[in-house]
């Protein structure tokens, strides 16, 4: 994922799948974490206050992570994935999760043969490190989670975007699901 949350080329999570399968939410999914991480952006920054307005609700934001390094994101995946509510809602959460950095600021990607998620450390053009931060992680922890069986299917389709929302309400916070959630509808995403 670039840090303008576009598509920069064929996402492949793990082994070749049986047949060319589409990921057509890729760029919903993308779109709408980009909106989100603005309005968590904007509010941290100071030039709005920390509520938004939501299909008709005031949403007050709660705090996004952000990470200084590699090792914090680290840290952070193994205190999250041992999260008791984690562990029996996905299996793999038992798996270890091996975070590595990756050159250039393009994007952030999953790794599913080693269980690696690489997250850029470069800089976005406001010289800040875009995915050193809690949605990039919870995004590539949602890919980490999937079931084998789940593989054949779009990387980014409903059940992947189940998942995703699942951990940000659990993680970050309802509010933080809540505006995640509304973003992917208003922008056609299908839900799992």
């Amino acid at each position: 994922m670039t840090p303008s949350g576009r598509a920069t080329g064929r996402r492949r999570d793990g082994p070749e799948r049986d047949g060319p399968e589409r990921d057509g939410q890729r760029s919903l999914v993308y779109d709408a974490e980009q909106l989100v991480r603005g309005a968590f952006d904007r509010a941290v920054d100071g030039r709005s206050a920390a509520t938004v307005q939501v299909a008709g609700s005031t949403v007050t934001l709660p705090v996004e992570r952000r990470f200084a390094s590699v090792e914090s994101v680290q840290a952070y995946l193994a205190a999250v994935t041992a999260l008791p509510w984690i562990r029996a809602r996905w299996p793999r959460a038992v798996e270890p999760v091996t975070v590595r950095a990756r050159a250039g600021a393009g994007r952030a990607h999953y790794e599913r043969a080693g269980a690696v998620l690489a997250v850029p450390v470069g800089r976005d053009a406001d010289g800040r490190p875009w995915a050193l931060r809690e949605l990039v992680v919870l995004h590539e922890l949602a890919h980490h989670l999937a079931a084998d069986d789940q593989l054949r299917l779009a990387p980014h389709g409903p059940a992947f975007v189940g998942r995703f929302l699942d951990l940000v309400d659990g993680v970050i916070g309802p509010e933080a699901a809540f505006l995640l959630r509304v973003t992917l509808l208003q922008l056609g995403a299908q839900v799992g």
